[in-house]
């Protein structure tokens, strides 16, 4: 069984300017972050010799760390399916193939000095099946239109809690695996926020995944992480360590939003 690894990241090296200035309220944007609940209300800077004003600043902001928004990319598309399982076509009820995984996101607001659950925000996720094709787009290698496999969304509950259940992604050519995902309060109205990322995984268990069928079809992957253009742009902070279950595997994911 694969266990979680607890990893340290510096504070003071994943902040950027525009980020630090937006959590202390200089600019009106929208940041994403990730709430470290029940941990202590200072963060710890790790791997500076002294702080700066803008170091400072960070360390008296309790309990959350940015997240960076990463691009939505070409193929998603809003097809309001409000569905935990999103493994299905609902045009034929098949199932996509490939290893169960069972995705949990806690969704939050900053409020004040600490996060707090974002209740009735719609949460999107999207992907690529396990030979890297996406669902209702027209492609060079591909057309899935009319298809709606692997996509759907959920409200976050009370408790600002959303759980999908779909397969581990494939790869396709210039990308690592990834699960985009994108979070929207009233997204009915032009008054509502949306923030839009992606999620990675550890190279290692993509390899030992991807070495059994039907992923094997595709044969081997030509990018991992670190050879992603966009995985390198602050992707180590989207990773979600993963534990196996009886079905396959299960991750949880915080984030936040300050609005």
């Amino acid at each position: 069984m694969k266990k979680d690894r607890v990893t340290t990241i510096p504070v003071a090296s994943i902040f950027k300017r525009r980020e630090v200035l937006s959590f202390l309220g200089a600019t009106a944007a929208v940041s994403l972050v990730g709430c470290l609940r029940g941990q202590s209300a200072s963060v710890k800077l790790t791997g500076t010799s002294a702080q700066t004003p803008t170091q400072t600043a960070i360390a008296t902001t309790p309990s959350c760390v940015v997240r960076p928004q990463q691009t939505e990319g070409p193929y998603f598309i809003d097809e309001k399916l409000n569905r935990s399982d999103i493994r299905s076509d609902p045009s034929d009820g098949l199932l996509k193939q490939g290893v169960p995984l069972r995705l949990v996101f806690h969704v939050s607001q900053i409020d004040g000095r600490s996060c707090t659950p974002l209740t009735g925000a719609a949460v999107d996720i999207w992907h690529c099946d396990a030979i890297g094709v996406y669902s209702d787009v027209t492609d060079p290698s591909f057309s899935t239109v009319g298809k709606k496999f692997l996509r759907g969304y959920q409200v976050t509950d009370t408790n600002g809690t959303v759980e999908f259940v779909t397969i581990y992604p494939g790869w396709y050519p210039g990308r690592t695996v990834h699960i985009h995902f994108k979070i929207r309060t009233d997204s009915a109205s032009q008054q509502g926020y949306e923030f839009t990322s992606q999620l990675y995984f550890d190279d290692s268990l993509t390899d030992q995944i991807h070495a059994q069928p039907p992923y094997t079809a595709k044969g081997q992957r030509t990018v991992n992480n670190d050879r992603d253009g966009i995985y390198r742009d602050d992707g180590e902070l989207l990773m979600i360590q993963l534990t196996e279950d009886a079905q396959g595997y299960v991750g949880a994911f915080n984030i936040g939003l300050q609005i």
